[in-house]
């Protein structure tokens, strides 16, 4: 859950040195995190060098596979895009004091909308057929997450235990759809749904594999930095984040706002299901329940649920992702390596979180 920082008028006793931006706590806000993730790297090593790979082989290996020529970057790119927009299905909600991991659920949600919708209109113009599967897809995610905001508001449920076992039913749905209702007969190994007609795919950028769904994820981490650090609504959502019992004693309609935000959420991870279907799959089968809303999780917490940093870390996990191939064949290294390494990013940011406001040098001086 993010702490929402409060600032006070200044008396005339504690001025801060510099009356407007403050460099420090701004600092703090970069150096925590990144300091978590270069432990999470030392434990990875130790964790390499324990199954007999030399770390620093290792890292170089990552670093290539993720960023050391044209086609890995492209690789890594199209990692990124779901993993942007999973992101925000935490990280909107978390700037309300909720705790929704149900970015899995809400994908899949959102990509089985997008298939129904694209299988209901193969004639449409391409235009017209992708647009229509973008907001079936959002509509789908948001309704999802919306399900848990407002169990939450209205019935007092945990969001994080309900948005959770949403995932298994979304996945449970997703497989009832593909092997009963929506099973292409020719499909007999993997079980999958009828194609998207293949005019009505998203376009790839250019000559390159990145397709339309990084434009998405970069334009919705934009939207969202505008939306909660410059608009009312963000200060409403972040006051009730800070503290929900002033949010309502000042009058702030709490649930409305909440449930709004949950929408919001579950349509950027609607909409990563809706990428993945019309860019990647063709179809809705069992590879739309690849993980990515898993690692949207540990996405927003590492970028401090904010929409640009986001775009950052997304990018960097997705090159993490792409090169999982190359260590189980150049080191030998379990194929669970980089959930590991996941893992450890994890517990060491969440940890992370509580050494803010611990050291001197953050603070900002008075006079």
């Amino acid at each position: 859950m993010t702490t929402l920082a409060t600032t006070s008028q200044p008396s005339s006793a504690t001025i801060p040195s510099e009356p407007g931006w403050q460099w420090r706590p701004a600092l703090e806000a970069v150096l925590i995190p990144v300091g978590a993730v270069m432990a999470a790297l030392v434990l990875f090593g130790l964790f390499c060098a324990a199954q007999g790979a030399n770390p620093l082989s290792v890292f170089a290996a990552i670093k290539r596979a993720a960023f050391g020529s044209w086609y890995a970057l492209q690789n890594t790119l199209v990692r990124a895009a779901p993993l942007m927009l999973t992101a925000l299905c935490t990280a909107l909600p978390a700037r309300l004091g909720l705790v929704v991991i149900g970015n899995e659920g809400a994908l899949v949600a959102g990509g089985l909308g997008a298939v129904a919708a694209g299988l209901a209109v193969p004639t449409a113009p391409p235009a017209l057929a992708i647009a229509i599967m973008t907001l079936a897809g959002m509509a789908c995610g948001g309704l999802w997450i919306s399900i848990v905001g407002l169990m939450h508001y209205k019935r007092g449920v945990n969001e994080t235990i309900s948005s959770l076992l949403m995932n298994y039913i979304a996945i449970a749905i997703l497989n009832h759809l593909v092997n009963g209702p929506m099973r292409d007969p020719s499909s007999l190994n993997k079980p999958s749904s009828y194609p998207i007609a293949e005019a009505n795919l998203l376009p790839r950028l250019g000559e390159s594999e990145v397709h339309y769904g990084l434009i998405f994820g970069v334009i919705a981490c934009l939207l969202a930095w505008i939306l909660m650090e410059h608009s009312t609504f963000g200060f409403k959502a972040r006051m009730i984040g800070g503290n929900i019992r002033a949010a309502r004693m000042a009058g702030l309609p709490v649930a409305r706002l909440g449930l709004t935000t949950c929408f919001l959420a579950g349509s950027a991870a609607g909409l990563a299901g809706m990428v993945e279907v019309a860019a990647v799959h063709g179809r809705a089968n069992e590879s739309l329940a690849a993980g990515y809303g898993y690692a949207g999780i540990l996405v927003a917490f590492v970028a401090r649920h904010r929409g640009l940093p986001i775009i950052l870390v997304a990018t960097a996990l997705g090159g993490i992702l792409a090169s999982g191939g190359i260590l189980q064949r150049q080191f030998k290294l379990p194929d669970a390596s980089i959930l590991v390494f996941q893992g450890l990013v994890f517990l060491t940011v969440l940890y992370s979180d509580s050494l803010y406001g611990k050291f001197k040098f953050f603070k900002e001086p008075s006079v």
